[in-house]
């Protein structure tokens, strides 16, 4: 499945209303990424998971399907501002490229 199917196939089951395009999304997102690291807290907590340890089948399956909807949500609010999960990662894979090449992936800031 290439990015522009999965976002269009994703944008046929948007249930949001159109008032609150980009807001809705956006507070989503932050909610399922919560979401992806309660369960590795949980598992660290509940399982003894540790980081560095294999990441067991059960867990492995559960973030999977979290971050489906991280990029259900992803989806929507790329669309919401106009563009589309391909610019979002062209983007991002020449700002990462951009950064290696001067020599500053490590650190912090978004204009490094």
């Amino acid at each position: 499945m290439t990015l522009q199917e999965y976002e269009n196939q994703a944008r046929s089951t948007a249930r949001y209303p159109q008032e609150v395009t980009l807001l809705y999304p956006t507070l989503k997102l932050a909610g399922e990424a919560g979401e992806v690291a309660e369960k590795l807290g949980k598992a660290m907590r509940d399982a003894g998971w540790l980081p560095g340890q294999a990441v067991p089948g059960e867990l492995r399956d559960a973030l999977v399907k979290e971050l489906g909807d991280v990029l259900w949500y992803v989806a929507s609010v790329a669309v919401d501002l106009g563009s589309s999960l391909e610019e979002v990662a062209e983007v991002n894979v020449a700002k990462l490229a951009s950064r290696a090449e001067r020599g500053v992936i490590h650190g912090s800031g978004d204009d490094r």
